[in-house]
């Protein structure tokens, strides 16, 4: 019997053994944080290349002719002039689209922080409707943020945004009185926040949401005006720093 009992033993003792080896342990996998990829939305990225610097901001993308309708007017800051039936929006029906509003713009590199910050004077009449200076985050005419001081239907001026991710959307904000606004754009690389402010101190936010962009980005100005012959937008003390806010709720 024990010529049986001890090989089995001795094999029972080899199984033992191989179930228990650290080789066949299996160790738990290492993962790296999952990376947000950039939103593709197909689109045409309008413009022409131009040269011009305002305000330490080098702009190098012109879209309807922008760059022939800019002067710099020194004390009064830059007069952004516009021609009549000029905006750039996406209808979610198609009957208001329209992307014909003139558009200047720099080029950032959207893996950095960046904030765009500027007084914005539009030329508001009693029928301008919908004339606004404007602040743009711009990847492509399907792609692409505005953020307004807009006359609104009856005649109030108010801030407003627009995101366009295919089809625009139109959110109107609070209600201004006096005739300018401060208005800043702002990114960490992960988030951008738009901002308006009365007197440049206390900032208000009117929009947040996920930096989809993508790595190369365009941010800038214009004047729109879709309905009426035509207008104007005074930019000043226009500022495009490699920083962005500290508190995103905030403002600053």
């Amino acid at each position: 019997m024990k010529q049986f009992i001890l090989p089995a033993i001795a094999a029972g003792v080899i199984l033992s053994c191989g179930c228990n080896s650290p080789e066949k342990k299996e160790q738990p996998e290492s993962k790296s944080p999952a990376k947000e990829t950039p939103l593709q939305i197909s689109g045409k990225e309008n413009g022409t290349p131009c040269d011009i610097t305002l305000h330490e901001i080098h702009f190098t993308k012109t879209i309807n002719g922008a760059d022939t309708l800019i002067r710099d007017e020194k004390e009064n800051g830059i007069r952004f002039s516009v021609g009549e039936k000029k905006d750039y929006f996406n209808d979610p029906d198609g009957k208001l689209s329209n992307n014909t509003a003139p558009v200047l713009l720099t080029k950032i590199d959207n893996t950095k922080p960046f904030t765009l910050t500027t007084k914005v004077t539009p030329g508001f009449t009693k029928t301008g409707l919908y004339n606004a200076g404007v602040l743009y985050i711009y990847k492509n005419d399907n792609h692409y943020q505005k953020f307004c001081f807009e006359q609104d239907e009856r005649g109030d001026r108010r801030v407003v945004s627009v995101r366009t991710m295919t089809t625009s959307d139109d959110n109107n904000h609070d209600k201004i009185t006096q005739p300018f606004v401060y208005m800043k754009i702002s990114s960490d690389g992960q988030t951008i926040g738009s901002y308006y402010s009365l007197d440049n101190k206390t900032w208000h936010l009117a929009r947040l949401y996920r930096n989809d962009y993508g790595a190369e980005l365009w941010t800038g100005i214009s004047a729109q005006c879709p309905v009426d012959t035509g207008s104007f937008a005074y930019f000043n003390d226009m500022k495009l720093t490699q920083t962005s806010v500290r508190d995103f709720r905030m403002g600053e």
